[in-house]
C-alpha cells in the first residue's frame, strides 16, 4: 500500500522521539494524564493528606508570612502587605504558552497561569503592570481550578504557575479542587526566588516541577535592583532551591522529553556581571548538581525603571551572553538549556 504524506512525516517524528511538530502523536498522548504517571498531589490526596496540608497553608493568611517579608498583616480580613494581594487570587490571563523552557512546552504547550501582583519589586520586571500594578481579575479558588482544567483540556502538558509566592494557599485548594475532578497535569511552581523554606517545605509531595529564578548572588546588587534596600534575596532564594532540589531532585522526563518532574532552575545574564553569573554556575556545580537543568537566559531588556540605573540601562553583549555560557561550561554544568546553547553558537559568531 502506498505511503501518504503524512504517514511519511509521522513514521519520522516518531522515530526521532521528536516533540517539536504538532500532529506526531495521537491527541491521547500529548499530555501525562493519559499514561500511568501520577501528579505529585494526587498521591497525596489518594493518602488523605492533601487537605491537612491545605488547612495549614491557609492558616498563614491569617498573619501572612508567605515569603521573606513576613508582613504578618491579615488577609482574611483584606490586610495587605508588601505584594498588595487581597485575600482571593488576582489572575491576568491563562492559556497554553509556548516560549517557555522545551521540555514545559512540548507541543500543546505549558498551560500558564499568570498571577497578579509580586513579592518582588525588580527595576527591571518586564511584567510590571501585572507584578506591580496588580492588573487582572479577582476570582475565588474553585474558578481558579476550574482554569486548570480547562488547560487540561485544551491539550497543555502542565499547569504552570507563574508569580505563585504570594497566593500559594490559595492555589493548593484550587489544585485539590481541581485533582478530585479529574486534574491529572503535573504542577510548575513558577516562582522568582524569593521564598521561606519552610514554605517550600509545605509545597513537598504538591508541586512536581519547581522553576525559580536565582536572579542575584550578591547582596547589595540584589538591594539595588530586585528588591530595595533588601538585601536577603540570594540567602533566602539560594536556601529555597536547595529545599526545593532535595524534594524532587534532577530534571525526569517521559519518551516524548515532556518534563514531569524535578528542578528546572532559571537565571537571567545582565549587563556588567551585576547578577554575578560566574558565582552563580560554581554554586549550581558545588551545592545541587552538575547534571541540573540550567537556563541561561539572554532575554534581558531595559524594562519598567531600569533607564534610571546606569549599570543596567542597556542590552546585554554578545560577549556578555558567550562569557556567561562559557563559565556554565567550565563550571561542569552538563545539562543547559538546548536554546541557550543554540543561542551560545549565535553570539559566538557575532562577537567573533
Amino acid at each position: 500500500m502506498p505511503t501518504t504524506r503524512r504517514k511519511f512525516i509521522k513514521s519520522i517524528c516518531l522515530a526521532s522521539g521528536s516533540v517539536l511538530f504538532a500532529g506526531c502523536a495521537p491527541a491521547e498522548d500529548r499530555n501525562p494524564a493519559s499514561g500511568s504517571w501520577k501528579p505529585a498531589y494526587l498521591k497525596l490526596e489518594e493518602e488523605g493528606r492533601f487537605a491537612r496540608r491545605v488547612d495549614q497553608a491557609m492558616d498563614i493568611l491569617e498573619s501572612c508570612r508567605l515569603c521573606p517579608h513576613q508582613c504578618k498583616v491579615n488577609r482574611t480580613r483584606g490586610q495587605m502587605g508588601f505584594c498588595n494581594a487581597p485575600e482571593k487570587v488576582v489572575v491576568h490571563s491563562h492559556s497554553p504558552h509556548y516560549g517557555e523552557e522545551l521540555p514545559l512546552v512540548g507541543r500543546g504547550g505549558s498551560g500558564t497561569i499568570f498571577f497578579s501582583n509580586c513579592n518582588l519589586r525588580c527595576v527591571f520586571c518586564q511584567n510590571w503592570p501585572i507584578a506591580h500594578l496588580g492588573r487582572g481579575r479577582e476570582m475565588d479558588d474553585a474558578q481558579l481550578a476550574s482554569m486548570m482544567l480547562d488547560l487540561q483540556k485544551r491539550g497543555c502538558h502542565n499547569i504552570n504557575l507563574v508569580t505563585p509566592t504570594h497566593v500559594m494557599p490559595n492555589i493548593l485548594r484550587a489544585v485539590r479542587i481541581a485533582a478530585n475532578k479529574g486534574l491529572r497535569l503535573p504542577l510548575v511552581y513558577n516562582t522568582g526566588g524569593y521564598e521561606l523554606p519552610e514554605n517550600i517545605r509545605l509545597l513537598e509531595g504538591i508541586v512536581d516541577i519547581y522553576l525559580p529564578d536565582l536572579k542575584f548572588m550578591d547582596p547589595e546588587e540584589s538591594a539595588r535592583y530586585v528588591i530595595q534596600g533588601v538585601g536577603d534575596y540570594p540567602e533566602m532564594a539560594r536556601k529555597s532551591i536547595i529545599e526545593m532540589y532535595s524534594q524532587v531532585g534532577n530534571l525526569a522526563m517521559d519518551e516524548r522529553g515532556i518534563a514531569l518532574q524535578g528542578l528546572m532552575l532559571r537565571h537571567l545574564v545582565m549587563p556588567n556581571r551585576v547578577a554575578g553569573t560566574w558565582d552563580f554556575v560554581n554554586w549550581v556545580a558545588g551545592n545541587l548538581s552538575p547534571d541540573t537543568y540550567v537556563n541561561i537566559m539572554s532575554q534581558y531588556r531595559v524594562e519598567h525603571l531600569a533607564f534610571e540605573y546606569e549599570k543596567i540601562s542597556r542590552a546585554i553583549t554578545s560577549e556578555e551572553f558567550v562569557e556567561a555560557m562559557e563559565w556554565a561550561l567550565k563550571a561542569g554544568l552538563t545539562n543547559l538549556d538546548r536554546r541557550s546553547l543554540s543561542q551560545l553558537d549565535i553570539h559566538r559568531r557575532i562577537s567573533s
